[in-house]
């Protein structure tokens, strides 16, 4: 553990290795993320040493193995007293806290999407402070606006236009505003498009890229939402889960105010059709077309092409281990292909 001077405040900079002796919280468990993250946590830190938690019944979504060997708890994130009762019922000292709407049910619902990831990002928050918890907030490629430069840099100019970008842009500061006032230890990256052979697709602009396997796998067809020449950075979900834990565990002095809760990170950059063209060299016979969604075109037009993540490389050492070929491979084999 390591000791830092924030706003005349001496603030503890822990890991989640420094936290063997409480349990991890993970919110949105059942979600794109949280079906992955949860049982990667549970093989590094033990079943007993980390708590699932979402706002749906378990069902079965984590996994029947998974689910059996580990704690699970209903809870809305948006009721501050159900999340810090399981805070302190399992003696809690890191959250990874996922619970949240994506970009394209965030643009339909705004208020809704304000109020669940605004709202339940303060709470995680407000509990981090009184109970000094360490804490990972993700971030996005979407906290960028239009007319971004290619690559665009680890700090840029955040402006963006939809309601899901909004609440990632306040929340980045709102986690900048609690380590700097408060010493919360809290932590992020900005993830891109995430790619999962297990998890299913969440509500946001990228999920072409989940859709598009299991389709040209069962049907040798799919119909895309985007354009076929949409650039977007995309990553593999073994390695959106190995940043989040290598964050985590990173020595929190080497970690600057400016990046810390907004760490770029990437694996490749991609367009519907050039992904379509790597499916087709394990399947030749897979044909795609398009029917553009207006809206979720408009997101994906507003986002920047490339980020660079050398910041992350630098800081704490993220290198991804997929690029699309190893990747797209992966998917095959994972989907019976």
């Amino acid at each position: 553990m390591s000791e830092k001077t924030v706003s005349d405040k001496t603030v503890s900079e822990k890991t989640v290795s420094d936290e063997t002796a409480r349990r991890i919280l993970v919110t949105g468990a059942l979600g794109q993320i949280g079906t992955e993250l949860v049982p990667a946590l549970r093989a590094r830190f033990g079943d007993d040493a980390v708590v699932a938690t979402d706002i749906k019944e378990l069902d079965g979504a984590l996994g029947a193995d998974t689910a059996a060997a580990g704690l699970y708890e209903r809870v809305d994130v948006t009721k501050p007293k159900q999340l810090a009762d399981v805070v302190e019922r399992y003696d809690v000292g890191t959250v990874y806290h996922l619970a949240a709407l994506l970009s394209a049910v965030a643009e339909a619902h705004p208020q809704r999407a304000w109020s669940l990831n605004m709202g339940g990002l303060i709470d995680v928050l407000e509990l981090a402070r009184e109970r000094s918890l360490a804490v990972f907030v993700p971030s996005s490629i979407a906290a960028f606006g239009p007319g971004m430069p290619d690559p665009t840099p680890q700090i840029a100019p955040q402006r963006p236009t939809s309601m899901y970008g909004v609440t990632k842009v306040a929340g980045e500061l709102l986690c900048d505003y609690y380590h700097d006032h408060f010493g919360v230890d809290v932590r992020g990256v900005r993830y891109p498009g995430l790619i999962s052979s297990t998890a299913p697709p969440g509500g946001g602009t990228t999920d072409y890229a989940v859709h598009i396997f299991h389709a040209a796998v069962r049907d040798g067809h799919y119909t895309c939402f985007l354009r076929e020449d949409t650039r977007l950075d995309m990553m593999y979900m073994p390695d959106a889960i190995r940043a989040a834990i290598d964050l985590m565990t990173a020595d929190g002095a080497r970690l600057p105010l400016g990046h810390r809760n907004a760490y770029n990170v990437t694996s490749f950059s991609v367009t519907p059709a050039e992904l379509a063209d790597a499916i087709r060299r394990h399947l030749p016979e897979f044909t795609i077309d398009y029917a553009v969604d207006p809206m979720r075109q408009r997101i994906a037009d507003s986002w920047p092409d490339r980020l660079d993540h050398r910041a992350a490389q630098t800081d704490w050492g993220w290198r991804p281990a997929y690029d699309l070929d190893s990747l797209v491979a992966d998917m095959m084999r994972a989907l019976g292909a």
